[in-house]
């Protein structure tokens, strides 16, 4: 039976919505409007992190060089433990002391690709991910922490190329869906404090963490990022799925409740790569 021809899977939220499923090669099935722009709010992390992996995978970054404060690295910054606050430019823990989730070393990140590259870090983005997955609708434009927009066409091609990198190697892809700096808690924003907050490079990853905003059936490796826009993209590397969902309301306790049962949904119908 094709996807397209089987009921959507409910999604019991009361404002308009998309979501999509996606394995490593096609689409298998989207319910909304496939090409419509909406706010990723901090969905843009995993899509700047990208961009900044492939100058790591050229040789123009180094994770291990110099990047904001003293004492940190490329590497602090992409796993949240350069000891920068939510927001602001002043330090607020050791570096690699704990995982402190920020807005802030995600401008500071952009800023040094900008002085190692020599190009504006939304041209590298532009020329990198938009152009390098044939995007169609990414608006990778202002703070690469949380202002970009995009579709759920765009984010399940994100989605596909992290079940199957061909823009920076599989080596720098294990390493970066990786747990970084390994036992540091953290709080998970929406979630509360997680022990450990594991992360790896601009990638939460999944373990163990309870509460969580995936579902029961998610694998401890599947990687992502949800936003306060109410939005999320999920890769199961044991599935061989990406899903991603976009919507009209801020995060919120509606959320909360129908994500975990929407990922659990989408993994009991296509969990094995076709639909069921």
């Amino acid at each position: 039976m094709e996807s397209e021809t089987l009921p959507e899977i409910p999604v019991d939220v009361p404002f308009e919505h998309a979501m999509g499923v996606s394995d490593a090669e096609r689409t298998l099935c989207v319910q909304g409007e496939p090409g419509r722009v909406w706010d990723l709010a901090s969905v843009s992390k995993p899509l700047a992190a990208l961009g900044v992996l492939i100058a790591v995978d050229r040789g123009l970054l180094d994770l291990a060089e110099p990047a904001g404060r003293e004492g940190a690295t490329v590497r602090h910054l992409l796993a949240h433990t350069a000891g920068y606050a939510f927001d602001g430019r002043e330090p607020v823990s050791a570096v690699g002391a704990r995982r402190i989730y920020s807005n802030t070393g995600f401008e500071v990140l952009a800023a040094h690709l900008e002085d190692a590259t020599g190009y504006e870090f939304e041209d590298w983005m532009e020329q990198t991910v938009v152009q390098g997955l044939a995007l169609r609708d990414l608006e990778a434009t202002g703070s690469p922490a949380a202002g970009y927009r995009g579709s759920i066409r765009d984010l399940l091609a994100v989605g596909r190329e992290l079940l199957a990198p061909t823009l920076i190697s599989t080596e720098l892809w294990r390493e970066a869906t990786s747990v970084q700096f390994p036992g540091l808690d953290g709080i998970l924003p929406g979630y509360g404090r997680q022990q450990p907050n594991d992360w790896g490079l601009g990638f939460e990853i999944r373990d163990g963490k309870s509460p969580h905003w995936t579902g029961e059936r998610t694998s401890p490796r599947t990687v992502g990022h949800f936003g306060q826009s109410g939005s999320f993209l999920w890769v199961d590397p044991d599935a061989g799925l990406t899903a991603a969902f976009l919507g009209a309301e801020p995060f919120g306790a509606t959320h909360v409740r129908i994500w975990p049962g929407l990922t659990d949904a989408i993994l009991e119908r296509h969990g094995d790569g076709s639909a069921r």
